[in-house]
């Protein structure tokens, strides 16, 4: 199989050649030449900042309004199972529109249309005066959610040379892992309201940075915008010298100029890293990460925990944040599968899984596919959210959490069976490998 491209030297005769860089001038090199794809990379997952920040507001928020003395804003039991679990119907709606929206508008558009549902639905919850304003805001910014869940994997995956691919490509979980510590910490210091309007901050900055950052030029490629997507690659690696990786990604975008038909989508080649990706992000909402993240502080209520459920909520964030990083630096060094056969959640299942998917979904297919990982995910996240707390309350907390158990053993021959190790390797050549039909291969 083909070595990635964007090592190789030119052929220009040199009668002196240079004495060749050292390990730290390579460094050096490789980090200023990566300096712009971080910057792009920051400016999209800010949007995942935002996602996590969101998806657990309600931790704190409803034991809060548990207690409300206003008749309009108490909660019961199912008021409040529903506003815990109605931001996953919105996520839901929002991969189904990235199923349209990632190959209308872009990647880079589309994450940047997700802040217009998530400004209104924190200004909702912020000045909420009854259950309606609350569960339409949190709707909305679920949709927003669900909308940069499927965009910015993609986006990240498109713009990153494979070699740092995998750091970048855990960023989305690791800032949504900040936005959800960041959720917590505030919650100890902020009233619910006040919460709402501190998610604002983040969504704004992400228009402004995101303005002045280049779209995917695979995307662009994919449009025909052939002088646009070269100078966006130029950009981005801050070299002039890009025509060999210009033209593989060219040469790969004009085979698959074409939309999948129903016919080629019963092709192995293609549905096999599309049920993949999917079945990744099934058994990935199943271990239950959803439900305990949003009635987090409800579980530690219902606990014999020496520490007040807030501080608890927020030493999980913590915990989860350090492991994010740790899988984040040691992704291309590891490998993806070793990470998800030793690791817990935060290290394995919850970065690599989004990574994975951005990374085998054929790019004929991408923009859909990706679509309908997230809205798989998020039906599936609802049922898990919606009913948490009624199998609590009937069972206990211990019969939820053996279920969670069983999934997670059902994951590890899943991936052992299934899932292809991408370390190091181009898109291009991750799609060859489906290509082959083999279930391994070796970079």
């Amino acid at each position: 199989m083909q070595e990635p491209l964007l090592g190789a030297e030119g052929l220009d005769y040199d009668t002196f050649p240079e004495a060749p860089a050292s390990p730290r001038e390579r460094t050096r090199a490789g980090a200023l030449q990566n300096r712009r794809v971080f910057l792009a990379t920051f400016a999209a997952v800010l949007g995942n900042f935002s996602f996590g920040y969101a998806l657990v507001y309600t931790s704190p928020v409803i034991p809060a309004l548990k207690l409300s003395s206003d008749p309009a804003l108490h909660l019961n039991k199912i008021q409040a199972s529903w506003f815990g679990s109605v931001f996953t119907l919105g996520a839901a709606a929002g991969g189904l529109s990235a199923m349209v929206l990632n190959d209308l508008l872009g990647r880079k558009l589309s994450i940047m249309f997700s802040a217009v549902p998530s400004v209104i639905g924190y200004a909702l919850m912020a000045g909420a005066r009854g259950l309606w304003m609350l569960l339409l805001g949190r709707t909305l910014t679920g949709f927003a959610g669900g909308l940069t869940a499927a965009c910015i994997p993609v986006y990240v995956s498109e713009i990153a040379p494979p070699g740092v691919r995998g750091a970048l490509g855990a960023t989305p979980q690791l800032m949504a892992v900040f936005g959800s510590l960041s959720l917590y910490a505030l919650g100890l210091l902020l009233p619910w309201r006040w919460l709402a309007v501190a998610g604002e901050g983040p969504v704004l900055i992400m228009i402004l940075l995101l303005s002045f950052m280049p779209n995917s030029p695979r995307f662009l490629l994919s449009k025909g915008r052939d002088e646009e997507a070269l100078q966006a690659l130029t950009w981005l690696r801050a070299d002039s010298e890009v025509h060999w990786e210009f033209e593989q990604i060219q040469d790969n975008v004009r085979r698959q100029s074409s939309r999948v038909s129903w016919a080629e989508a019963q092709d192995p080649r293609v549905y096999r890293p599309i049920l993949i990706a999917v079945l990744m992000r099934f058994l990935q909402q199943l271990t239950g990460i959803t439900p305990i993240l949003v009635y987090l502080q409800t579980i530690f209520d219902s606990t014999s925990v020496v520490l007040p459920s807030q501080q608890d909520a927020a030493i999980v964030g913590a915990v989860r944040l350090v492991s994010v990083l740790i899988a984040a630096l040691t992704m291309d060094l590891a490998g993806r599968k070793v990470l998800l056969y030793v690791s817990g959640y935060a290290m394995g299942w919850g970065p690599i899984t989004w990574l994975l998917m951005s990374e085998v979904l054929p790019l004929r297919a991408r923009g859909v596919a990706s679509g309908l990982c997230v809205l798989v995910s998020w039906l599936t996240a609802f049922v898990l959210t919606k009913y948490f707390l009624l199998a609590v309350n009937a069972f206990g907390l211990q019969v939820p959490f053996f279920f969670f158990s069983a999934i997670c053993l059902l994951s590890l021959l899943f991936t052992g069976c299934c899932v292809p190790e991408t370390k190091g390797r181009s898109l291009e050549q991750i799609e060859a490998f489906f290509h082959t039909r083999r279930m391994s291969f070796r970079p």
